[in-house]
């Protein structure tokens, strides 16, 4: 596995693989990898001839306050994670390679940026368009792949994608989960022990969510009063936000009668949970 640290090589790399008419999957992560990073991983080798990883924590996707100087890191252990599943690019650039002095350009996708994270994260979706569309236009990816666990990101990107008329098919992978259901995240590492105990009432309020659903309940306020009592039970738990949502423009939903999307965000001791069940009839 190659490691790439510089615009100019990377791109230089990515445009001698196209000359050869390979086609390259990229997986955009920030780093201190898990399971679920490593299923898009997979995802991304079936799709493409050549698999680009780029790790890179993004600050500007970070609010005054949050975690970016404490968000988990631990390149070593990713490099090996990572060349195990025979990745052939590694793409780790600086701060000061993505963000050179005297920048002045940002991508926003208004609309889909406003509801549920973006509400509570003002300036969050700027940053992630941004660096999306930077990571675009350095990697000269033909396909990239994302977790459906952050929902609201993935509309974005596939929004930004279609309105800049890039050439990059964006592929969702579904949630990658633990055995008793919680959402993989690296932030699931700043859970402590009845922390991570009291995290399951995400997904399990998610879960008697869809069955209410699944027995003819249509009336989203209905659905989302049995979520927040279920993450009630759970005093360890801060409600962030549950709503019902259009699942392509998140517009918020009265009847489900559309595909929609079920989306919360709860915070555990220090760290912001998110999770999501999309609702098909």
């Amino acid at each position: 596995m190659q490691i790439i640290e510089t615009i100019s090589a990377m791109r230089g790399w990515s445009e001698a693989e196209r000359r050869q008419n390979r086609l390259i999957a990229f997986v955009p992560t920030m780093g201190f990898l898990h399971e679920g990073h490593l299923c898009l991983v997979r995802a991304a080798r079936k799709r493409g001839d050549r698999v680009v990883v780029s790790i890179f924590v993004n600050p500007t996707q970070f609010s005054p306050g949050e975690d970016f100087a404490g968000y988990p890191r631990n390149f070593a252990r990713d490099h090996e994670l990572l060349a195990n599943e025979n990745v052939d690019v590694l793409f780790h650039p600086a701060v000061e390679e993505i963000y050179p002095a005297g920048g002045q350009t940002h991508v926003d996708v208004e609309k889909l940026s406003l509801p549920l994270c973006g509400a509570s994260r003002p300036g969050h979706f700027r940053g992630v368009a941004t660096v999306v569309t930077k990571l675009f236009n350095i990697v000269l990816p033909h396909v990239a792949i994302f977790g459906e666990k952050d929902f609201q990101q993935l509309q974005i990107i596939r929004q930004l994608v279609r309105d800049l008329s890039m050439g990059v098919e964006i592929v969702g992978h579904p949630i990658v989960r633990e055995p008793d259901g919680l959402a993989m995240s690296s932030r699931n590492s700043y859970l402590a022990p009845e922390e991570r105990l009291a995290a399951l009432c995400l997904s399990q309020s998610l879960c008697k969510a869809e069955r209410l659903f699944r027995r003819g309940e249509t009336y989203a306020p209905a659905i989302v009063r049995l979520v927040l009592s279920e993450i009630a039970k759970q005093p360890l738990a801060a409600v962030e936000y549950v709503k019902i949502c259009d699942a392509q423009t998140l517009d918020e939903l009265e009847e489900i009668n559309r595909l929609a999307v079920l989306a919360l965000a709860v915070r555990i001791g220090r760290a912001r949970l998110i999770d999501n069940k999309t609702l098909r009839q």
